[in-house]
């Protein structure tokens, strides 16, 4: 799996970055929620790439 970011949100969410996916980002009421969801976001992320045959080799 790839690095992420956690920080608590102003709305007491945590948020969870990709850095390395550009607009991969995603949020959770725990932190163990916000995991499963940028994991959740990290496939369909790269699904999405790889259906338009965009830029995902060079990662």
């Amino acid at each position: 799996m790839r690095e992420v970011v956690i920080y608590p949100g102003e709305d007491g969410y945590w948020i969870v970055e990709c850095p390395s996916l550009p607009g991969c980002i995603s949020q959770g009421k725990t932190r163990a929620e916000v995991l499963a969801n940028i994991e959740e976001a990290i496939e369909l992320w790269i699904e999405d790439v790889q259906a338009h045959n965009e830029w995902l080799n060079e990662l």
